[in-house]
């Protein structure tokens, strides 16, 4: 009988697509479990287990009960939401995965920072306040937890939404009245997120920022991809772009983030599944931000591949003809049967199986995340033919649908599209990403005023 995948997930979109064509290739068969109302009969068609993930312990008791789901022989969650209930599932089934605590804890912001201090890794400062604090004791706060510059933050938002700098306490009033508002409104509020009731202030640390991809392989962490982030992130906001991988940091310095993130996983208490981690390095080392019980996110794993043996070097050629979507599709971008996703590496760790042969691919590759320039009406995009003659560039994946609204950064939670290159070289890579989107002329409409 085929082996049986459950995925969580709070949407059925692009990512849940990848994970889909990851477990096919692998002869799986796939149940569903969805953030969604239980009252309606099956909108979708997929057969899934309706569930609400502000209560994994309630979304964890509906999927076991559930009659027809089966057999359930792995189980992955895509995105932070799903992964306390995944947790708790996989427990109860003996299933490898993170423990419920560390997913729990790897949600919010404050606790995972203060288990981190406390384990004695490099932090900002920080400290916790409700929204509802009086703007006397919000500075009164700063001045004594973290000072200035400091980063204002929700507890559980992510991809940088709702994260600002302020420089002193004008830009802090402004900062905090801007994240409360976000945190009140009606899309954060339907997620019912009791941290969603406070901010976090952090101490600003200034370096170079870098992502780590990982694995946790039943208690040793794998290091799958460092990538840097060749965009300046010193704020106001931190809406990050470019990801290029290998990273161009010198070899000492990688080096320096292996150890903090080790440490940082065995105090989250972190022990199989994907990691995602942000980290800033400076001259005092590699200071730990974030660290996510889950995959990276949208399609930014379009960027990643990988052999299940040591690397062939024998040819230094890409030959692929570059690809363009102006929608999501289903189809798969890479048809070499060597190489493998990175969904199918975190299906086949669900699976029990050993990473000890995983290694990149040899050759240089990133991601753009197309910023939204401006709030309003997505009409449409031109000149992606010209982006995709650009050398290196591979692919564009245009998400933005006609008519959608859009919102940047801190408020915002989407970007316009994802651009792909490959190269021999990561400042080869950049250079095509940054040529590719300067071809492209997006055209927004303005908004109409609500009254």
């Amino acid at each position: 009988m085929p082996k049986r995948l459950l995925i969580l997930t709070t949407k059925l979109g692009y990512q849940t697509r990848a994970f889909v064509d990851a477990a096919q290739k692998l002869g799986l068969e796939i149940a569903f479990g969805t953030d969604r109302c239980g009252q309606l009969d099956d909108p979708w068609g997929d057969h899934a287990v309706p569930l609400k993930f502000e209560n994994p312990d309630e979304a964890a008791r509906r999927v076991l009960q559930a009659r027809d789901l089966g057999t359930i022989d792995a189980i992955v969650s895509l995105g932070d939401r799903p992964t306390p209930t995944a947790a708790r599932i996989a427990h109860a089934l003996r299933l490898p995965h993170h423990s419920a605590a560390a997913t729990d804890v790897c949600r919010d912001k404050y606790r995972s920072r203060a288990l981190l201090r406390n384990a004695g890794l490099q932090v900002p400062r920080f400290v916790r306040v409700p929204l509802d604090i009086a703007p006397s004791d919000l500075l009164a706060k700063i001045a004594d937890a973290t000072g200035f510059p400091c980063v204002l933050k929700p507890l559980a938002l992510s991809g940088s939404r709702g994260v600002i700098r302020a420089n002193d306490e004008r830009e802090a009033r402004a900062a905090f009245d801007r994240i409360r508002s976000l945190l009140r409104s009606s899309d954060v509020r339907v997620l019912r997120e009791e941290s969603s009731d406070f901010l976090q202030i952090e101490s600003y640390i200034d370096g170079v920022e870098i992502a780590v991809e990982a694995l946790m392989d039943r208690g040793r962490l794998r290091v799958l991809a460092i990538f840097d982030k060749p965009d300046p992130l010193d704020g106001p906001f931190f809406e990050e772009t470019i990801y290029v991988t290998p990273s161009r940091l010198a070899d000492v310095q990688q080096r320096t983030v292996v150890d903090p993130l080790e440490r940082s996983t065995v105090a989250l208490g972190l022990s199989h599944g994907p990691i995602h981690a942000e980290l800033r390095v400076n001259d005092q080392g590699a200071w730990p931000l974030e660290i996510a019980a889950r995959s990276i996110g949208g399609l930014c794993s379009r960027a990643l591949r990988f052999t299940m043996k040591e690397p062939d070097t024998s040819s230094s050629v890409i030959t692929k003809a570059p690809v363009a979507h102006i929608c999501p599709s289903a189809g798969q971008m890479w048809e070499d049967a060597n190489l493998h996703s990175l969904e199918e590496i975190i299906l086949r760790l669900a699976l029990g199986e050993s990473m000890d042969a995983v290694a990149r691919e040899r050759f240089a590759s990133g991601v753009m995340m197309i910023p939204i320039p401006e709030p309003g009406i997505y009409r449409g995009v031109e000149g992606v033919d010209d982006a995709l003659a650009i050398p290196y560039v591979d692919e564009i994946r245009i998400t933005a649908k006609p008519e959608q609204k859009l919102v940047p950064l801190p408020e915002g939670a989407s970007y316009l599209g994802f651009l792909f290159a490959r190269a021999e070289r990561p400042d080869q890579v950049e250079a095509a990403l940054r040529a590719a989107h300067g071809k492209l002329r997006f055209e927004i409409g303005a908004a109409l005023p609500v009254v």
